[in-house]
């Protein structure tokens, strides 16, 4: 993570499952600015990979992805 990676806004997604999440982040990351980045907490074992996928995929870029326990923490750039 570099440094200029400043949040904007913060999704807690934790004890939610598979599709909340996704659902979630998609609408959160739609109403934050290009540029900006969302922070996604979430504890579901498959956030990682459906948060990623859906990242790469409408074209936005994974900032971070960090555990710590079973908590995940997600930083997404809107690029698009």
């Amino acid at each position: 993570m570099t440094e200029d990676t400043t949040v904007t806004r913060t999704l807690d997604c934790i004890g939610l499952y598979c599709p909340e999440p996704l659902f979630q982040t998609r609408e959160s990351i739609d109403s934050i600015a290009v540029g900006e980045v969302l922070e996604v907490f979430a504890d579901d074992p498959a956030a990682k990979e459906d948060l990623t996928r859906f990242a790469k995929r409408a074209g936005h870029e994974v900032v971070a992805v960090e555990h710590e326990g079973d908590q995940l923490r997600i930083l997404l750039r809107r690029l698009k």
